[in-house]
């Protein structure tokens, strides 16, 4: 019973870690998304007429 118990919370940490790997990398990747997209933004300040 108790080594039933092991490989569920093993199972349950490995997952954990990989889930936050992944919000790490999506989390960076949007955000240097969202830096190139204000710095044209900025770049083309002058361009927009209202």
């Amino acid at each position: 019973m108790e080594e039933k118990v092991y490989k569920t919370m093993n199972g349950a940490g490995a997952l954990n870690i990989v889930l936050g790997v992944i919000a790490v990398v999506t989390g960076v990747a949007t955000g240097v998304l969202l830096i190139i997209s204000g710095a044209k933004l900025l770049a083309g300040k002058s361009k927009i007429l209202f």
